[in-house]
């Protein structure tokens, strides 16, 4: 164990990081954090004692702060440091106690928030509806209260759980501790028994809070699209008639009073919104109170309902379109085109007539896309959310879409933060991070990255070189070069069947509900992290650490570096490998791409993904030699394995006819086979299920090698002992190498800073 310090907002763990450590906190305190969610763990807190693999939530010091460390992958990791040392056993049971009660606390108050927000919203709804029938006024439709369902909890935490921790807390919390600090076991179980209790109850924590983001602007919205905007409408329309308006007014007070104690919004819109409310003059009421805002982007002369589309449901089209500079002409013709499309007795035929028109809607849509984006990025304003639906869904029509998926996708567009990371973005995300310098664009089928592309077009004549260094700065060049190239493609292949997509969002393509089918960041990172449990080097690669002044001149290091991953604007069924690092170094991520809505097993999706990345990037990094045994790597082994299975003794008459069927099924494409084996390894075979034969299984085991939980699970299995063994007899030497080179380091006057720590850690993983 060592103690460190850490000083006030210092990061002590992120979201989504491996978990490595514990740390009990012996002075100052720490902020546990996920989104409205805040826990304070004070003197004699754990921070990760609520974790599994990955950290859930935000680690922050709340004050400077000096934390103990101690490792932790596994409950053995608890035995080692409690091992002799009833003090210890104490203190920790004691912290972890503590802690699962103050969790449970916050946990009953997110129950009790989430509850009466849904009891408060359609209790106000109701009476809205009621309210406009006894004053015989027009109410309004508010389709977001058609899908408002209470929320129903995958990880609970039971009333016998809370009140146990309760009256363990409050009676008898010295002799339990007493009781059980005797024994190891019966510590380290009580430690572990809580623990996984709070990573339930966190987990649960998480749920409600998720729900209340999703559905907190069913009160108050940045679009002004919410119940506080129906309730004023109706009093200004009261006002105006001269009807006794205390009970509308009653409801708006006591609706002002839960939104400011719900504490979930942001205080500048809570502040503008009600203010505006409370100071407005209601003896000037006219019919013409202001709409929300997205209604003035509107074409003149348009009536446009309060969801934001024309009333008839069919003009988004026509917005969309003059949004985009078309013509009237013009614009008549796409709706005759998309008529036409509509019509056909099979929308999924592959006859000339069909596939003409989704030829023609693809050159509309795609040339639509460029010019709207350019709008938007010029006009530098937030897109309409009819806008937005078309540039992250592939909307273009209510009548294609469905009226009922319109108005969802609408809701959705209040959302996308869910769909928005530092590494996922939505199709629209990404050209912007293009647009605005953060990302380079990405290579075309030809595997010409950007500037590949225009040394290829000053080769070939069609630009003068003095135009080559304008060309690189110009950012909608860059734009266009990836929505001609990677955005085209990425989306016709990630719908999965090729010679049927059309990519404007159809109602045929959305086969499940929208809320099921649509891919968030959460579900990206959960299927990421599953094989990352599994296969934890898959995203780590070698890069170069240099400090010659202390002795290092050129040490290899391990760095994890997780894709970005862009959900493409179609309801589909394949992901895509694209890209295995994004420029020439190796420390710059990956680019996976997926579907942004799919009825598929995201899991399997990812496992193929990462299948597929595994392979390329070897392939890069090996160069020519990727495929030569000589130079030993995963490609050059595993070529060799298929290209001489027959002649090989180790494997099996029926092995033999596996690998051949294998061949004949990958369409004799070896990567296509590794792929299905890589599937296999980390589906079954991580599970002691066994599905490679031996030659397939010592080259993934080297090259993929297992977790340490997996690998200690597998060690008595006969088929793994060999290669286990050799596995642990290489990692312990390359740990007293790298411990021998930083001590040398060290005592130069060097500082092993994060990037070495995390060298030497994923040696222990």
């Amino acid at each position: 164990m060592e103690t460190i310090k850490v000083q006030k907002n210092q990061i002590i763990a992120k979201q989504n990081g491996k978990v490595k450590a514990w740390y009990l906190i012996l002075e100052g305190s720490v902020v546990q954090r996920n989104s409205y969610a805040r826990v304070v763990l004070e003197k004699e807190g754990i921070v990760g004692v609520s974790e599994s693999d990955r950290y859930l939530c935000d680690y922050v010091a709340r004050e400077d702060s000096v934390l103990v460390v101690f490792p932790y992958d596994t409950a053995d990791d608890l035995i080692k440091v409690l091992n002799g040392q009833e003090s210890m056993r104490g203190v920790l049971l004691r912290a972890a106690l503590k802690q699962r009660q103050k969790l449970l606390e916050t946990y009953a108050g997110f129950r009790n928030l989430v509850r009466q927000f849904h009891s408060f919203a359609e209790s106000q709804y109701n009476d809205y509806t009621l309210l406009c029938s006894q004053l015989r006024l027009d109410g309004q439709s508010f389709n977001r209260m058609d899908n408002f369902k209470p929320l129903d909890m995958v990880h609970k935490a039971e009333n016998w759980e809370v009140n146990n921790s309760t009256s363990l807390m409050k009676g008898y919390l010295d002799p339990y501790v007493h009781l059980m600090q005797k024994d190891d076991s019966l510590c380290i179980g009580a430690i572990m028994e809580a623990s996984y209790q709070t990573r339930r109850v966190t987990q649960g924590i998480i749920e409600m809070v998720e729900y209340l983001k999703y559905n907190q602007d069913i009160l108050l919205a940045e679009s002004g699209n919410d119940m506080f905007h129906l309730y004023f409408e109706l009093l200004l329309q009261a006002e105006t008639n001269n009807y006794d308006t205390k009970a509308l007014r009653e409801r708006m007070d006591k609706m002002a009073e839960v939104i400011r104690k719900l504490n979930i919004y942001d205080e500048k819109l809570v502040s503008e919104r009600i203010g505006e409310y409370q100071t407005h003059d209601f003896s000037a009421a006219t019919d013409g109170y202001a709409t929300p805002q997205a209604e003035s982007d509107l074409p003149d002369g348009e009536e446009w309902d309060d969801e934001g589309g024309k009333e008839n449901g069919e003009d988004c089209l026509a917005y969309i379109l003059t949004y985009a500079g078309y013509e009237e002409a013009k614009v008549e013709e796409v709706r005759t085109l998309i008529q036409k499309y509509g019509d056909l007795p099979d929308m999924l035929s592959t006859d000339a007539e069909a596939f003409g028109l989704r030829k023609q809607i693809s050159q509309m849509f795609y040339d639509t896309y460029y010019k709207v984006f350019m709008k938007v990025m010029k006009d530098k304003e937030e897109p309409t959310p009819i806008v937005e639906m078309f540039l992250n869904f592939g909307f273009m029509d209510v009548q294609m879409v469905g009226e009922e998926n319109a108005n969802i996708l609408y809701d959705l567009t209040e959302h996308l933060d869910c769909c928005n990371s530092d590494h996922v973005f939505t199709i629209f995300s990404w050209l912007r991070s293009i647009y605005q310098g953060e990302n380079e664009p990405s290579k075309n089928e030809f595997d010409l990255d950007y500037t590949g592309y225009l040394a290829e077009l000053r080769k070939t004549g069609k630009i003068r070189p003095e135009q080559v260094n304008e060309y690189a700065a110009n950012r909608e060049m860059k734009i266009k070069f990836e929505i001609q190239n990677m955005f085209t493609s990425g989306n016709r292949i990630t719908y999965g069947r090729i010679s049927t997509f059309c990519p404007v969002l159809g109602e045929n393509d959305l086969i499940n509900s929208i809320d099921k089918m649509l891919v968030t960041v959460q579900k990206i990172d959960e299927a990421l992290n599953n094989i990352r449990k599994i296969d934890f080097s898959v995203f780590y690669r070698e890069v170069m650490f240099s400090d010659p002044n202390r002795g290092i001149n050129h040490e290899s290091v391990m760095k994890e570096v997780l894709p970005n991953i862009i959900l493409m604007p179609n309801a589909g069924t394949r992901a895509q490998m694209w890209q295995e690092t994004a420029g020439v170094k190796r420390d710059t991520p990956a680019r996976f791409m997926f579907p942004i809505f799919t009825a598929v097993d995201l899991d399997d999706m990812m496992i193929d993904t990462v299948g597929r990345f595994r392979w390329e990037l070897c392939r890069k990094i090996q160069g020519v030699h990727w495929n030569d045994i000589r130079d030993r790597s995963l490609t050059s082994e595993y070529c060799d394995y298929i290209q001489f299975y027959r002649k090989n003794n180790e494997l099996s008459t029926d092995a033999k006819e596996k690998i051949k069927s294998a061949l004949l099924r990958g369409k004799n494409n070896y990567r296509e086979v590794f792929v299905k084996d890589y599937q296999n390894w980390v589906k079954y075979e991580s599970k002691g299920s066994f599905r490679l034969n031996k030659v397939s299984r010592e080259i993934l085991l080297t090259y993929c090698p297992f977790a340490k939980p997996i690998r200690e699970e597998l060690k008595a299995n006969p088929m793994y002992t060999n290669g286990l063994h050799r596995y642990d007899l290489q990692t312990a030497k390359k740990v007293q190498r790298i411990q021998g080179v930083y001590d040398k380091y060290v005592k130069a006057g060097g500082v092993i800073n994060a990037e070495l720590k995390e060298n030497l850690d994923y040696y222990s993983l």
